[in-house]
């Protein structure tokens, strides 16, 4: 990509912008950053780059400043529609993102993951098998590092392995991966897009620029991502936890089987994995099927599953406290995760305290009424979206109102009974009360810990009571 002359807006503030900015800069590009936030609201890395010979600008871009720009790069959170892209692209500049401006300078080859719930997981995982497997590995995208900052640090033996959200997708043009994996479409981030069908579209977008020598890793279980088998050009292997595949990976009772050319390998079993739920099977087989693509061995992989655990904020363990299990899926955004983490918590001896609310996406909450009336005791609500989540769901658990997070963890606890597990799977977005999915979790695990240590406490204070007595 020739980037010499060209004047450079970039889209967005954040970790993306900003891994941008400083790679285009670096480069010789004359470069303005761009947020709609003040500059004395942005981040301190943000406005450092000033001293870098980048442009700040905030607020509105004017238009004399527009009419000189040949390349826009956006980033993942400003809609493709904007005032400033149609700008650009309407007077021929280019416009792309910065998974596309990172792919254009990226050496070695690349793993692209993408699916409504399981990215960071399957992701995570992927990496670490590879990196076993003693293959040279680095890890980023939608999770973690911008691709912009590993492409300066890729080499040609390089597997890089990246998350990519829809919003990401958008904005491509060449970018191929060499393995593809489509682990799920279900409903989500209908705020930003009109209908569903836009939403599958953008991610089915991972798949577009891949030719026969690479490989499609797709989920046989999921109507829409079994749909984009018959039309890709690159092989196609599927995974499935409901049923055995002629070719492909599947499971069988508790094993997870490989089966290709009409012969069969148990790759792992469930007993042998950390991860629970079903749905964490299927993150497994894609991982499974991905790390077999790039060349790692089934025994090296075999391995690497028996100590792989949780990624943070994703059905993670946080404590137990008088026999009631707290559990952190602050990741839970969309109601698809929120379900699945409820059924793999279906799994456990009690019931289920369940903390649900945030920034709503325009999704409707009734897809986990049966869940609910079936597994949760109590539906603790937060949040702005906590009006609409009751008149869903009122009728199939008792709901009690949380104001914020210190008073959901005490009352969730006060609502559980012995061997009951406390949920946080807020199937909304986070930003009413929080900067980031991970701050939330943060919180939440912040005031369990509290809690855990207030108790044990009493406990103690109880003991010596009763010891003084003796």
């Amino acid at each position: 990509m020739l980037l010499e002359g060209k004047k450079t807006l970039v889209l967005g503030a954040g970790k993306s912008g900003i891994g941008a900015a400083k790679f285009l800069a670096k480069r010789g590009v004359m470069v303005a950053l761009h947020d709609r936030k003040p500059i004395q609201d942005w981040t301190d890395e943000a406005r450092s780059l000033k001293n870098e010979k980048v442009g700040l600008l905030d607020g509105q871009i004017p238009s004399w400043l527009l009419d000189q720009i040949d390349l826009v790069v956006i980033s993942p959170g400003i809609p493709t529609g904007t005032i400033p892209v149609r700008y650009v692209e309407r007077k021929d500049g280019e416009v792309i993102g910065e998974v596309e401006l990172a792919y254009r300078f990226m050496k070695g080859r690349i793993v692209g993951i993408t699916g409504s719930n399981g990215k960071t997981t399957t992701t995570t995982l992927i990496g670490e098998l590879l990196k076993n497997a003693q293959i040279e590995t680095q890890i980023g995208g939608n999770i973690g590092t911008p691709l912009i900052n590993l492409a300066e640090i890729s080499t040609d033996e390089t597997w890089t392995v990246c998350e990519l959200s829809s919003f990401q997708l958008e904005t491509i043009k060449d970018f191929r991966p060499n393995v593809a994996v489509g682990l799920n479409v279900t409903p989500n981030h209908l705020d930003r897009y009109n209908f569903f069908s836009d939403y599958a579209a953008a991610k089915h977008r991972l798949f577009m620029n891949q030719t026969q020598d690479d490989v499609a890793i797709l989920n046989a279980d999921d109507e829409i991502t079994l749909s984009w088998a018959e039309n890709l050009k690159a092989t196609v292997i599927l995974f499935s936890t409901a049923k055995e595949l002629d070719e492909g990976l599947f499971l069988r009772g508790r094993d997870l089987i490989s089966r290709a050319n009409g012969k069969e390998k148990i790759l792992t079993t469930r007993d042998e994995m950390t991860l629970r739920g079903v749905h964490n099977v299927q993150n497994v087989l894609a991982s499974l099927a991905a790390g077999l693509a790039c060349g790692a061995s089934p025994d090296s992989m075999r391995e690497t599953l028996r100590s792989f655990q949780a990624v943070e904020h994703r059905l993670e363990f946080v404590a137990e406290i008088e026999g009631v299990k707290f559990y952190n899926d602050s990741k839970a955004t969309s109601v698809d995760a929120s379900a699945k983490a409820l059924e793999a918590l279906s799994e456990e001896a009690g019931k289920t305290v369940l903390i649900l609310g945030g920034r709503g996406k325009n999704a409707p909450y009734q897809p986990l009424a049966d869940l609910i009336k079936r597994t949760v005791r109590r539906l603790i609500l937060i949040g702005e979206d906590a009006d609409n989540i009751e008149s869903q769901l009122k009728d199939f658990a008792e709901i009690v109102r949380a104001d914020s997070m210190p008073d959901a963890v005490k009352k969730s606890f006060a609502a559980a009974l012995e061997k009951d597990s406390v949920l946080l799977a807020p199937a909304c977005a986070s930003f009413d009360m929080f900067n980031s999915f991970e701050e939330r979790g943060k919180e939440f695990k912040s005031e369990v810990l509290s809690l855990e240590s207030e108790v044990g406490s009493k406990t103690d204070s109880r003991l010596q009571t009763q010891d003084s007595r003796l």
